[in-house]
């Protein structure tokens, strides 16, 4: 399969939320990423479609957002935003295409001079693309963590001549994230 990424516009917003409503069973990641991309402390932002050719009627497979995190108490200042969240239509998924998206942002953020990328995501899928464990570097996320899903805050770190030591502090990110219909589901309790 042949990809493309491009820059969202405005005009995108429909086709976004359609991929984010396809690939999740709620409604809450459309709605959460169509409030990121109004949301002025999300900025700035990187919004990419990923398509399947590079023609005009290429088909959108995939979204992913970046915005804007701040790290607070850090030695130094750091440029860092946070991936959520990432989209795939159903009948692309397993195919690369959300692969492909996070390389295509981590590039870009890479070339735009950030120093890391934070997320809180399955533990098994996204070291693959050089996210590890936030924790143990120092990096508080903007949200509790319970101990047994402590290694799904995860840091990319795009520069890598940054010493981990530059790496710690608490992380905040766009005020959506603190709107109560975007609290994370509690974790299941076993009986």
């Amino acid at each position: 399969m042949m990809l493309s990424f491009r820059d969202t516009t405005a005009d995108d917003l429909a086709v976004v939320m359609d991929i984010h409503r396809a690939a999740f069973p709620k409604d809450t990641e459309a709605r959460l990423t169509r409030d990121l991309l109004v949301d002025p402390t999300a900025a700035p932002r990187l919004s990419l479609l990923a398509l399947d050719g590079d023609d005009a009627g290429a088909t959108a497979l995939g979204h992913i957002l970046f915005t804007a995190t701040h790290v607070a108490d850090a030695p130094g200042p750091l440029r860092a935003c946070v991936l959520a969240p990432l989209g795939v239509r159903p009948e692309a998924q397993g195919r690369g295409v959300g692969g492909a998206l996070i390389r295509a942002g981590l590039d870009r953020l890479r070339g735009d001079g950030l120093d890391l990328v934070v997320l809180a995501g399955h533990p098994g899928y996204y070291p693959r693309f050089g996210f590890r464990p936030a924790f143990p570097l120092g990096l508080v996320p903007p949200i509790a963590f319970p101990p047994e899903y402590a290694d799904a805050w995860m840091v990319c770190i795009l520069r890598p001549d940054l010493p981990a030591e530059a790496i710690r502090g608490h992380v905040t990110w766009a005020e959506t994230f603190s709107r109560p219909e975007y609290a994370p589901d509690p974790p299941p309790v076993e009986a």
